[in-house]
C-alpha cells in the first residue's frame, strides 16, 4: 500500500515565521488512524523531513502521519510543547476533512521525549497557551497512543551523562551539553520538563498506551543514571515507573542498526493500529 496523498501545509505562524506540517495520507477509505510525528536533534536541530522513514512506513500500513516543524533551540522550553500542543489540536480539527480517525503521537530521540511529555500533560496551561486553530474551538490535545524511538526520556540525567562521557572522550557526546543548555536554560528546567521525574514526583498525568523502540547498546539513550537510585538503565527505569503508575508500556529492544528498520517500524505500526482503535486511556488524577 502506498500513500495516496503527500503535501505540506503551514499549520501555525509566529509573526512572519511559518511552521510546516508534512502530511502523508494512506490510500483507501477512512477514517484512518493518525499520528503527529516529532523529529529529534537534542532539542536544537532537525526538521520534519527527519521523520520521513517512519512516516512512509506508517502510511504504507494505513496510518496517516503529520510530521511537524516546531520551535526549538534558542526559542527555549516550553516553546516546542506549545507548538506541538497546537499541532495536535490542528490535526484533530482537520481530521473530518482529511478522513482521519483517532490521533496518536510518535517521536525520535529528543522528539520522543517531547511526544511523551505532550501526551502526559495535555491540559498543562503553559503548553496550551496558543489560541485554538481554525475550527478547533473545544478540541483538546489528548492523544490515544505514544510511540517513542530511543527517546531522551530524562533530560537531566542525559545532560550529566553527556558531560561525563565527553570528559572520558566519548565521541557521541559532542556538543550535546551545550545544545541542552541552549534549549533548557538550566538544570531546574531539565528536571521540571521531565517525563521520568514527573512520574517519580507523583504528578497527575495522563498515561496513554505506549511503545518504546530501543537499540542496544546505545550509550546516548540507554544508560544507567548513577544518581537515580534505580538498578537498571533509564529505559528500564521509565518503563517500571510508567507501569507502576497504571500505564501500559511495551519496551522493545533491537540491535542498534535495527531500531528503525522495517521490522521495528512494522511492530510500531501494528501497535498503533490496535491502540488507536481502542478506547481512550483514562487520566490519572484528572490529567
Amino acid at each position: 500500500m502506498q500513500p495516496l496523498e503527500f503535501h505540506e501545509t503551514v499549520y501555525l505562524r509566529h509573526g512572519a515565521r511559518a511552521l510546516t506540517a508534512r502530511l502523508l495520507l494512506p490510500e483507501g477509505a477512512g477514517p484512518h488512524p493518525a499520528v503527529v510525528a516529532l523529529h529529534g536533534g537534542a532539542w536544537c536541530k532537525g526538521a520534519r523531513g527527519d521523520c520521513d522513514g517512519l512516516a512512509w512506513a506508517f502510511a504504507g500500513a494505513g496510518i496517516a502521519v503529520a510530521s511537524l516543524d516546531f520551535r526549538d533551540g534558542a526559542d527555549l522550553y516550553p516553546s516546542s510543547l506549545r507548538d506541538i500542543h497546537y499541532g495536535i489540536r490542528w490535526l484533530k480539527a482537520e481530521a473530518p476533512a482529511l478522513g482521519l480517525g483517532r490521533v496518536g503521537i510518535v517521536g525520535q530521540s529528543s522528539g520522543g521525549h517531547l511526544a511523551m511529555l505532550a501526551a502526559m500533560r495535555p491540559a498543562d496551561p503553559r503548553y496550551a497557551a496558543l489560541p485554538a486553530p481554525p475550527g478547533g474551538e473545544g478540541v483538546d490535545a489528548t492523544v490515544a497512543a505514544v510511540v517513542m524511538l530511543w527517546p531522551v526520556i530524562n533530560p537531566l540525567s542525559r545532560y550529566r551523562h553527556a558531560q561525563r562521557a565527553r570528559a572520558e572522550g566519548a565521541a557521541w557526546a559532542g556538543d550535546i551539553p551545550e545544545r541542552q543548555v541552549l534549549y533548557w536554560g538550566d538544570t531546574a528546567a531539565m528536571a521540571e520538563g521531565n517525563p521520568l521525574l514527573a512520574l517519580e514526583r507523583g504528578e497527575a498525568l495522563r498515561l496513554p498506551p505506549a511503545l518504546w523502540l530501543q537499540g542496544r547498546p546505545d550509550p546516548a539513550h540507554d544508560y544507567r543514571d548513577p544518581e537515580g537510585g534505580f538498578d537498571g538503565t533509564e529505559p528500564d527505569r521509565f518503563a517500571a515507573r510508567y507501569r507502576a503508575a497504571g500505564g501500559v508500556l511495551n519496551l522493545l529492544t533491537t540491535a542498534p542498526g535495527d531500531r528503525d528498520g522495517p521490522a521495528a517500524l512494522a511492530m510500531a505500526a501494528a501497535f498503533l493500529r490496535t491502540a488507536l482503535a481502542s478506547p481512550l486511556a483514562t487520566a490519572r488524577g484528572g490529567g
